[in-house]
């Protein structure tokens, strides 16, 4: 049985990743100059769509937390409701923690939000899809003796990378901050204008 939800597990793993490659392909057939770098709002949302979407797809064919208890459709609408209601506080709660950590607070609150959309998609979303809406759940898998199952295991795994994963990549970006990509177009400007003033001096 181990083995068996070990495999299934590498093949949710794989199929996630690769919706994330579908996310940066697919888009490019329906949007005119369509890139990761110019139209990069655009492909935060799909990415956190794509993924969000094989996650509950793979989560309701694989079935791997199956509830032995029958439940009305009430009880299943409000479950949904709920998983939702957790998605958006999740993403409003990371959004106050990024620009707590620095994040503009007035300004790129788009950018700042989408972020946050997409770290929730890789750490909430598979917590809601496997665990549902359920809090004693979740602080039972990440406690110290947790996990009681592969799936579990990877799911603490999955979600502490992937906060990691973005703090290690939000840590380096103070150290370039006066690169050429660092730099804004009012820096831009700046630099224009004084190298304009030199060749003027030259000359």
């Amino acid at each position: 049985m181990k083995d068996t939800d070990i495999k299934r597990l590498l093949y949710t793993n794989l199929l996630c990743i690769f919706s994330v490659f579908l996310s940066i392909f697919i888009p490019s057939f329906f949007l005119d100059n369509f890139s990761i770098l110019e139209t990069h709002l655009v492909w935060l949302g799909t990415c956190s769509a794509f993924v969000t979407g094989a996650n509950l797809l793979l989560y309701l064919v694989v079935k791997p937390n199956v509830s032995s208890k029958r439940s009305s459709l009430s009880h299943k609408v409000a479950r949904v409701v709920r998983c939702w209601l957790y998605f958006l506080a999740s993403c409003f709660f990371l959004h106050i923690i990024f620009v707590l950590y620095g994040a503009p607070l007035m300004e790129l609150v788009l950018e700042t939000f989408l972020f946050a959309v997409v770290l929730s998609t890789f750490t909430t979303v598979p917590c809601l899809c496997l665990l549902g809406p359920n809090l004693k759940a979740w602080l039972r898998v990440f406690s110290r003796n947790g996990v009681t199952s592969v799936w579990e295991n990877s799911l603490q795994i999955t979600t502490v990378s992937s906060f990691i994963g973005a703090w290690l990549g939000a840590f380096p970006i103070p150290l370039d901050w006066e690169r050429p990509w660092q730099g804004t177009q009012e820096l831009t400007g700046c630099q224009g204008e004084q190298s304009h003033s030199r060749g003027e001096g030259i000359k």
